[in-house]
């Protein structure tokens, strides 16, 4: 699943690190979510969807492909 965290995070200049501590993960999970490694939780995309203001679609793009996951 892509997302656009890394996209999100640096035109609010908001650092790995800084993310990481608002939604209570490593900054080694930011990591693998932005490089597509990792597919975050429900409750994770939440609290980075209300950490951004947005909605959980707006960050996380479901591809048909991914439904055989």
């Amino acid at each position: 699943m892509q997302n656009k965290i890394q996209e999100l995070r640096k035109s609010r200049k908001v650092t790995q690190n800084e993310l990481a501590d608002a939604v209570n993960v490593t900054r080694q999970t930011i990591i693998s979510l932005e490089n597509g490694k990792y597919n975050a939780s429900l409750i994770l995309a939440h609290k980075i969807a209300r950490y951004f203001g947005i909605t959980i679609e707006e960050i996380f793009i479901f591809n048909e492909e991914d439904e055989n996951l």
